[in-house]
This record gives structure tokens, sequence and C-alpha cells, in this order.
């Protein structure tokens, strides 16, 4: 009997580990996210860069995803039910925001494909206006899969249902079973689509390089590999979408929690700190910025000069 109530404590104690080791890192990374969004608001010159308004809506993106998805661990992880009306709302954002992120990044890519192979018409394509409509057809790209969810969701249950209690989830979205493969289709359709643009522009860019010489070719080289972290990028996103199969297929193995712990950690977290390190920290003009504001402005340079 001692055995046993030791094993349960020992087990109790492990997940509040776990919960808190998320909450820190959550935090940490929502701390990161917002230092960099004041940074950008704060500067006027960054307010017509298309890469820098494009880098503060992956931040805006990641940031508001980070918040509503640890909610939800949170109700989950305290097996707290809610009214399934109100699931609905949650899980709207999160599945927007969760695909604004890639589409984003896909977008930046082609920003630095028209930077490299297309200069001459780089301030045209990517004018202050022209990414502000860009922004709002990333955003309807990125609503087409919730779209579909809810739409087949709407179609199969009853009013009665959105007064039921449920723990949030998104599998309680999913009715029937084709429901399941329609979602997993969509979303792979859709990111199948953005690795495709981004191996093209990593191919279009490389040509570039090879031919670039000087100065140009420092740039192109610059370029590619920013291409190439935001392909790295994309393949963990794409990755979370396997994470809830990869779940359900040991749901009954005593590892179940740990492996989602991980997943949890290695395929929504991390890639919530790439984006900091790619332009907060690579970007030389940025991260001037940064260090002039982190430094609480003892840390003086002109910005305006870096723009190119």
């Amino acid at each position: 009997m001692a055995t046993n109530n030791s094993l349960v404590d020992g087990d109790f104690l492990q997940r509040k580990l776990k919960l808190i080791i998320v909450q820190i890192l959550v935090m940490f990374f929502l701390c990161i996210n917002v230092l960099l969004i004041l940074t950008f608001f704060k500067k006027e010159c960054f307010h017509t860069t298309a890469r820098y308004i494009l880098f503060a809506v992956s931040l805006l993106s990641d940031s508001l995803l980070l918040f509503t998805s640890d909610v939800l661990l949170i109700l989950v992880h305290f097996n707290i039910i809610i009214p399934v009306w109100v699931c609905i709302i949650i899980s709207v954002l999160v599945m927007l925001y969760l695909t604004v992120t890639p589409v984003t990044l896909t977008v930046m890519t082609l920003e630095r494909y028209v930077a490299i192979c297309m200069p001459l018409r780089h301030g045209e394509l990517c004018s202050t206006r022209r990414t502000m409509h860009c922004i709002l057809i990333i955003h309807g790209l990125s609503s087409i899969p919730g779209i579909i969810i809810f739409s087949t969701f709407f179609a199969s249950v009853s009013l009665s249902f959105y007064k039921q209690y449920h723990i949030c989830a998104v599998e309680i979205f999913s009715i029937e079973i084709w429901q399941k493969h329609l979602r997993t289709a969509t979303y792979q359709i859709q990111f199948l689509i953005m690795c495709i643009i981004i191996v093209l522009s990593y191919v279009k860019i490389l040509k570039i390089a090879k031919a670039a010489s000087g100065e140009n070719k420092k740039l192109t080289r610059k370029g590619l590999s920013t291409v190439v972290l935001h392909g790295f990028q994309l393949l963990l996103c794409l990755i979370q979408l396997w994470c809830p199969f990869i779940e359900a297929a040991i749901l009954n193995f005593s590892v179940y929690e740990n492996i989602r712990y991980v997943n949890y950690i290695m395929f929504y977290l991390a890639p919530k700190c790439l984006n900091p390190l790619i332009y907060g920290l690579r970007d030389e003009c940025f991260f001037s910025a940064l260090k002039k504001y982190a430094s609480f402005g003892f840390y003086k340079t002109d910005i305006k000069r870096q723009i190119r």
C-alpha cells in the first residue's frame, strides 16, 4: 500500500514538474517575443520594410498561439471541462494561428527571393501597401483548414451539443473518421504547396549565389541561409501535424504522456524560438535596435543607415 502511494505521489510530482517547465518556457518565449514586438513598433523605419512587417506578423502569431495553446494545455492537464461553444472559440484561434506562422514564413521566403533574384522590382512588389494586402491574404489562406473542419463539424452535430461540457481538444470536432482524414489531407496539401514554394525559391537563390561575386555574393549567401532556416522551421511545423497520430498510436502505452510532453516541447515550443534567432539575432539592423531597448537606451546606433 505504501509502495502504491509513493508511486502515485512520484507520478503526481513528475506531472507537476513537467507543467512548471512548460510554463517557464512559454513565459520565456513570450517575454522575448514581446521585447521584439516592442522593438518593431518603436522604430518607424521598420514599418516601411516588408521583411520586418512580416516578421512582426509572425511574432504576433507565435505569441497568440503560445498563449492559447498553453491555456488548452492547462485545461487538459487539470481535466477541466468547459462548454463546447467556448472550446470552439479557443480552437478557432489555435487553428488559425497554427497556420498563419508557416504561411507567413513562406511569404517571407518569397520576399527574400524577390529581393535577391528581382532586385529592381523589389521596391514595387514589396511596398508597404502590398505587404498589408499580403497580410490579409495570409490570414485568408490560413483560415481555410479551420473553415473546412468546422463546416463539417457544424453539419454533424445538433444545437444541444454546443451546450455540453467537454475537455477541450481538437478531437471533439471530428465526429466521424472521414472528418479526421479530411483534416489531415487539408493540412498536408497546404504544407506540401508551401514546401514546394520554399524549395523552388532556394534553388533560384542558389543559382544567383553561384553567379554572384563580392558584396552581392555575401548578401545572397545570407539570404540563402535564411531560406534554409525558414525551410527547417516549416518542417517542424509540418511534424506538428503528425504528433496527434503518433500520440493516438501509443494511447494505451505507458510512454504516452512522455511522448506527448516531448512533442509539445520539440514541435510546438521549439519553432517559436527560431523566429527571434533568425531576425532578432542574425539581422544586424534589428539586433542593433534590440540591444538599444534591451539595455534601456544605453546602446545607441543609427538604425536607418543600416537598412538597405
